[in-house]
């Protein structure tokens, strides 16, 4: 039984095991035939895809072949094109225009007035140095010009018109320039593109980027009058800072649209003109570190201007756009403001900068004309800086001398004020001695500030020439005794080396200009200590005195890379005036004057109310004053 039970059990298991080896072999059959049936599949598959990107790439290829050999839709061909340049030019410009981008590649002034310092022709930009974008934003593809290179047709001397094809049509742009004028007319245009641009399409962007050269000897001194200046519709002239770099991002810095904007440096720009506004996106100025290598390109800044001006996608009217490439000469730019239709508003000669509002009126009305009337003469640079500093002092010299007088009157009182001060010797005696001080001046008919307020209304002129002449460019390579150039420093010793806060040269101008600063200080000083003045009043000028004295010191760091025609002037300015003060101490009897003034304290006494209504406020002031020192010294005495 035992052995039956056994047999029937290892038949079970042999059993078990046959049916486990017969399903397991049915199985990886199974397995095989959908793995290879799985394989074929992905290889028909693989077949197919091979077979699409086949055919992608041959319609690809033959896409691209069709756009290379189409002449109704030549991008691709253009992008690929070959570089040209074509010279379009008048009696002032010679411009370079490249096919690339279709834009200005090269501007040089032919007038032999302006030269750079080589003595060559002076070249505003060449090469990368200017970048105009212009973009066209279409449904599908925007057109970047700079990517593309153009075609020149209808190329005359003073004119060309460069094409772009795109899709059926074309972008145009025109240039062309009239006799005796720094003005290039730009008309940009579309040419059968009405299904390439957006149905509301009425803008095309403008980026224009450019590295200013440094035109002038002196880099910190012409960094100092470059940068972008723009005028807005509101008929307002604006400016970046001038000083290291700045930018302005947000279009709300803008309050309204723009007229033009220049790339400005001290005696040159490039002006973009729109006919009909800029709205503007960016605008920037990031200076470049000054290049001491010799023989080098050197540059001042790089300028960006981001902007959007109007376009017709439909081309019946182009864009029209100017562009002034020329001095900073007020004269010019207004004569050739004049030239544009619709622009004696533009008031380009703004960018000459003549200083604030009334400064500016001064220069406008005054310098500006005298200036140019002179120099209408033939006559040396610094015979006309001369002949000005002349007409200048001896114009204010009224008001020197009614200052001179008023320190003389001072002067002669002394002794009597020295009288009053030996009265009262004590400080809190202070305010009992200067009323009955104030109280002399008024009887005698004299007033300390009769002396100050001559030498206050002369500042404006002062200020006036300071903003003038660094911006006149007819002082630009104009030589005078040992300046070359009285627009830049004259460096009469140049040690090649840079000392912080003096440079690498000596300016004789601005050293002879410090000395007779100097010597107008000492002169100045002497008078003021003759001055009937208190003890008080000595004490205080002593500082003054030092100031003075250092003052100088101070303009020869500032002002030893200033141009020397500005160092020139305020030194003969200073000498004339030691001159005028020799004049009026030699002419001034000091006896006279003191009878004079007690003749005026004789009349005054018979008529007290005949005192100047100044006199009166100070002599009240100080009695006010006496009062309220009174009553502080009865209430600390009332506490004690």
């Amino acid at each position: 039984m035992k052995d039956k039970n056994s047999l029937i059990g290892w038949l079970l298991i042999g059993l078990v095991f046959v049916g486990f080896m017969v399903y397991n072999n049915y199985t990886a059959k199974d397995r095989a035939e959908r793995q290879q049936q799985a394989q074929a599949e992905a290889k028909v598959e693989q077949a197919k895809q091979d077979s699409i990107a086949e055919a992608v790439a041959m319609e690809e290829m033959k896409k691209a072949e069709s756009e290379s050999n189409d002449s109704t839709n030549a991008l691709f061909a253009a992008r690929q094109g070959q570089p040209g340049e074509t010279v379009i030019e008048n009696n002032l410009l010679r411009l370079t225009v490249t096919n690339k981008g279709g834009q200005l590649m090269r501007a040089e002034l032919k007038d032999e007035t302006y030269k750079n310092q080589q003595g060559g022709r002076v070249v505003l930009f060449d090469g990368d140095d200017s970048n105009l974008r212009l973009i066209f934003e279409g449904k599908e593809d925007n057109v970047l010009s700079d990517d593309y290179y153009f075609s020149p047709k209808e190329v005359t001397e003073k004119s060309v018109v460069l094409t772009l094809p795109v899709a059926d049509g074309s972008i145009d742009i025109s240039y062309s320039l009239d006799d005796d004028s720094y003005i290039l007319n730009m008309d940009v245009q579309a040419q059968g593109l009405q299904g390439f641009f957006p149905a509301k399409a009425n803008t095309m962007g403008i980026v224009w980027t450019e590295r200013m050269r440094q035109q002038e000897k002196g880099y910190s001194f012409e960094n100092r009058y470059s940068t972008i200046t723009y005028r807005d519709t509101n008929g307002s002239t604006n400016e970046l800072s001038a000083s290291g770099s700045d930018e302005e991002e947000d279009a709300s810095d803008y309050e309204s649209k723009l007229e033009w904007v220049a790339f400005k440096t001290q005696f040159f720009s490039q002006i973009l003109i729109a006919e009909g506004n800029f709205s503007v996106d960016r605008m920037e100025s990031k200076q470049i570190p000054e290049e001491k290598e010799e023989g080098a390109t050197k540059y001042l800044k790089t300028y960006t201007a981001e902007l959007n001006s109007k376009f017709d996608p439909t081309g019946k009217n182009p864009t029209n756009l100017k562009l002034y490439i020329g001095p900073n000469r007020f004269s010019t730019l207004k004569e050739n403001e004049a030239k544009i239709d619709g622009g004696s508003d533009l008031d380009l000669q703004s960018i000459v900068y003549l200083g604030w509002p009334v400064i500016r009126w001064i220069n406008r009305f005054v310098f500006l004309y005298l200036f140019d009337w002179m120099t209408g003469w033939g006559l040396n640079m610094g015979l006309v800086l001369l002949i000005i500093t002349l007409i200048v002092k001896f114009a204010v010299f009224p008001l020197m001398r009614k200052s001179y007088l008023s320190s003389a009157n001072m002067r002669v009182l002394r002794p009597k004020i020295d009288e009053i001060n030996a009265k009262y010797p004590n400080k809190e005696d202070a305010m009992l001695k200067q009323q009955e001080v104030m109280q002399l001046y008024s009887q005698y008919g004299v007033s300390p500030m009769g002396g100050c307020l001559p030498m206050v209304i002369q500042m404006p002129i002062w200020i006036a020439l300071f903003n003038f002449i660094p911006n006149a460019i007819e002082l630009r390579g104009q030589s005078f005794l040992w300046a070359d150039d009285l627009s830049t420093y004259d460096d009469v010793i140049n040690w090649g080396f840079n000392i912080w806060g003096i440079g690498d040269h000596l300016s004789l101008f601005c050293v002879l200009w410090c000395l007779s600063t100097v010597a107008n200080t000492w002169i100045s000083m002497r008078q003021q200590q003759a001055m009937a003045v208190s003890p008080e009043q000595e004490q205080s000028m002593k500082m003054m005195r030092w100031m003075s004295y250092i003052m100088p010191l101070v303009f020869f760091f500032s002002f030893n890379s200033y141009s020397s025609g500005l160092n020139y002037y305020y030194f003969v300015s200073g000498l004339i005036t030691i001159l005028m003060m020799w004049y009026l101490r030699k002419t001034t009897d000091d006896n006279k004057l003191l009878e004079r003034l007690e003749a005026r304290y004789k009349e005054r006494k018979a008529n007290p109310k005949k005192t100047s209504s100044m006199m009166e406020r100070m002599q009240a002031m100080a009695a006010q004053q006496q009062e309220m020192l009174k009553k502080q010294q009865e209430a600390q005495q009332h506490r004690k």
